[in-house]
């Protein structure tokens, strides 16, 4: 048996066009441009490219790109001061600040800072409480992808056994939160839960979340379950440097019923998540209808 690959490149497509035509809507209607500003500090090589990937794609869909790079030392005050301004600015609707920040600031201070209603990364603890609360929320991200494959993939989620391996507030807990408003039963387990393989072999869905590379073997994987792959891990391999995730692809493809590759899985999937996080704030912004299907 041999598992289907949910090819999250080929979705996340699908959802920037969905993304596109909404955008050129809310233009062509209301002479509304969505505007997502990407704050970045410091020089850390792997969010310059992520904030560049962000940027393009974001102009490729419609909407308005704001980018505010600032040297690493830039001082906290003068960072939560643009925050200020970005939350007052009539044209930014989605705000996102790139993680991880350089060790003199502190993160949860600048991420409260921003406007929960613009916080497109769903970090701000309100929006935290709300989604836990079952309210009307900003999502994260890369759980959101996750939840848009997995609905796509089985159609309903409900009375599934899903269990997250990783218990993250940027992905974990959130990714149990939405499992649940889809009525899954759902488990939180990581790397101190008892009996881990036997858990996980319980699972109709499988979400690896655990940041340890390959680490989620065949062995934990009920035959015909889904797994979906948040781990991205850089390994070196056969001289070569690797990425991979934290399931150990062959293994797991080799029982499951479907899985995501790493890359162009998850990966792909967040970053369309983000832009139609954006999409959504605008139209709670201006009191317009959410559009359907790219929330949760």
């Amino acid at each position: 048996m041999t598992a289907q690959i949910i090819d999250g490149k080929a979705f996340a497509a699908k959802v920037r066009g969905q993304v596109a035509e909404h955008v050129a809507q809310l233009k062509g209607a209301h002479g509304i441009i969505p505007g997502l500003a990407v704050v970045l500090v410091g020089e850390d090589p792997a969010s310059q490219v992520y904030v560049r990937s962000k940027g393009k794609q974001t102009t490729e869909v419609g909407m308005n790109s704001y980018e505010h790079k600032l040297p690493a030392e830039t001082g906290e005050a003068e960072l939560l001061a643009l925050i200020a301004q970005l939350n007052h600015d009539p044209k930014v609707h989605g705000i996102l600040v790139q993680l991880p920040l350089p060790d003199h600031m502190n993160s949860d201070l600048v991420i409260n800072a921003i406007d929960p209603a613009k916080d497109v990364d769903g970090f701000h603890i309100s929006n935290v409480g709300l989604l836990g609360t079952g309210q009307k929320s900003m999502v994260p991200c890369t759980p959101l992808g996750c939840l848009m494959m997995l609905r796509e993939h089985h159609g309903s989620l409900s009375g599934l056994n899903a269990v997250v391996v990783g218990r993250s507030n940027i992905v974990g807990k959130p990714m149990a939160q939405l499992l649940l408003g889809d009525s899954c039963t759902v488990t939180i387990a990581h790397s101190r839960t008892k009996d881990l393989t036997e858990v996980c072999r319980r699972a109709d869905i499988l979400v690896a979340a655990v940041g340890r590379a390959e680490m989620i073997t065949g062995d934990y994987v009920k035959p015909g379950a889904t797994v979906i792959d948040v781990g991205i891990n850089r390994i070196e391999r056969d001289g070569k440097n690797k990425l991979v995730g934290d399931a150990h692809f062959d293994s797991c493809a080799e029982v499951a019923g479907a899985i995501t590759p790493v890359p162009g899985g998850v990966g792909p999937m967040t970053i369309a998540c983000l832009l139609a996080n954006t999409l959504t704030a605008t139209c709670r912004a201006n009191g317009l209808d959410e559009p359907q299907g790219l929330t949760a």
